[in-house]
């Protein structure tokens, strides 16, 4: 029997001392609180996480590849030989494009290596890592065209496409009872609950999973309120009555889903982990409860960020929170840009994949700043990253216009403070505060051997 439990997360100091302590006066004002740490005891986890299967469920775990090839083979026989072939060439094309890209997905979920999740398969995670190329591979095509070309194109997946977005007003009226409609004076305040408030609670829920951090959440969530502020001037909908910004999203719905997200989180790390093999399980209500099981995490890893141990990780931290904005600033642009509606389920599907890709790169990331074995970037952070990027490089192109349009001044005032006080806490807590506690630490010693 495979048995998987996490342990609560500890702290580990990495030094040669038993104390865990500097004992060299002569060292540079770094402290072991900034280099030498590790939150996580990542050798313990890797030998527990090792064993996988206890010998019942060894064609469930299996790549199947043989199996894989063999379907797809099969298809394309199917296509060569027996179907009747068509004389349209545009239907062609798309269908010979969708085998390309369902190969090239075949091949990625049964040959590249597992990643870190293994729920409720390592072939899922393989999939959406191949899939997270694809899209890149896609982008990067959609980047070499012209904006007329790229609306154009995605008429192919929805004819309904290519065609301007109708003009709304997303202000409105900001008072919330209205003296002039006796018959219903909360109207306004009925416009806004729509399906996007309920989007915001369980998207902010599902967020906080991958981030699994209060503070960064809080900050990401306040953060985008302000960037929507900011560039309303840009984009009609980040036009925003002050209670729709500050009470229905940032108080109720993002507070809300951060609060049950972090509930979640505190559930699952005090859960304990012991996973049978299914038919290992002699009661009927027992397998089903295994069976559904396998959709919740293997295990559970906290992720103890500690932005302020050391500049990697502050760093890190920052470069973390400008590619959340990023993303969640590219579904507005970009469904902007390319003419796509808010509820069409491309916008929704762009939604999941960063959901599925954003919580194993959260993870890899996570890890790389952590685990002192770790020297390598993650796959899906890699590409992750890659596709942040284009899509602003996208952005920028198609748009150039609208992206540039000069920020008013107090908006411009706001955003020179954040960045100035950010650059002033970092100096200060990364240079000076370290200068300044070593030369006390030198001063005490050498007050004591004065005595």
């Amino acid at each position: 029997m495979t048995t998987v439990e996490t342990d609560e997360n500890r702290f580990f100091v990495r030094n040669n001392s038993s104390s865990g302590r500097n004992t060299d006066d002569q060292q540079p004002p770094v402290t072991p609180s900034s280099a030498d740490q590790t939150v996580y005891d990542w050798e313990s986890d890797k030998r527990r996480s090792k064993p996988l299967d206890d010998g019942t469920m060894s064609f469930f775990w299996r790549a199947h590849t043989i199996t894989c090839l063999v379907i797809a083979m099969s298809y394309l026989f199917y296509v060569a030989i027996l179907e009747q072939p068509s004389e349209d060439s545009s239907y062609n094309t798309k269908r010979g494009l969708l085998a390309c890209a369902g190969f090239f997905l075949v091949f990625g979920m049964t040959q590249t290596p597992d990643g870190v999740f293994l729920r409720p398969h390592p072939a899922l995670w393989r999939l959406v890592l191949c899939f997270s190329v694809l899209y890149e591979i896609v982008l990067i095509y959609i980047l070499f065209q012209t904006v007329d070309e790229a609306r154009q194109l995605i008429k192919h997946i929805d004819p309904s496409l290519g065609i301007p977005l109708p003009d709304k007003d997303y202000g409105g009226s900001c008072r919330i009872y209205d003296w002039e409609h006796p018959e219903d004076p909360f109207h306004f305040f009925k416009e806004k609950m729509d399906f996007f408030v309920l989007s915001h609670f369980f998207g902010w829920w599902l967020k906080t999973l991958i981030i699994r951090d209060y503070w960064l959440c809080m900050v990401t969530s306040i953060g985008f309120e302000i960037l929507e502020y900011s560039l309303e001037h840009q984009l009609p909908n980040f036009s925003e009555c002050w209670w729709d910004h500050w009470i229905l999203d940032a108080l109720i719905c993002n507070s809300g889903g951060i609060y049950l997200g972090m509930k979640t989180c505190e559930y699952l790390k005090m859960k304990r982990y012991n996973w049978r093999g299914l038919w290992t399980i002699p009661t009927v209500r027992g397998k089903i409860m295994r069976a559904i099981g396998q959709f919740t995490p293997h295990d559970w890893l906290e992720f103890d960020w500690r932005p302020t141990a050391s500049l990697k990780r502050w760093l890190a931290m920052l470069f973390i929170t400008c590619f959340l904005f990023l993303i969640e600033l590219g579904t507005f642009y970009l469904k902007f840009i390319l003419w796509i509606p808010p509820p069409h389920y491309l916008c929704l599907s762009r939604l999941l994949f960063f959901l599925l890709a954003g919580g194993v790169a959260m993870r890899e990331m996570f890890e790389y700043l952590d685990n002192p074995q770790c020297k390598k970037f993650g796959r899906q952070s890699w590409v992750i990253t890659a596709i942040v990027i284009t899509e602003v490089l996208i952005v920028f192109k198609f748009d150039w216009e609208t992206v540039t349009l000069p920020l008013p001044f107090h908006i411009v005032l706001v955003w020179v403070t954040i960045a100035s006080a950010t650059i002033l806490w970092t100096l200060y807590q990364f240079w000076f505060k370290r200068f300044i506690l070593w030369g006390q630490k030198k001063n005490n010693q050498n007050a004591r051997k004065n005595q």
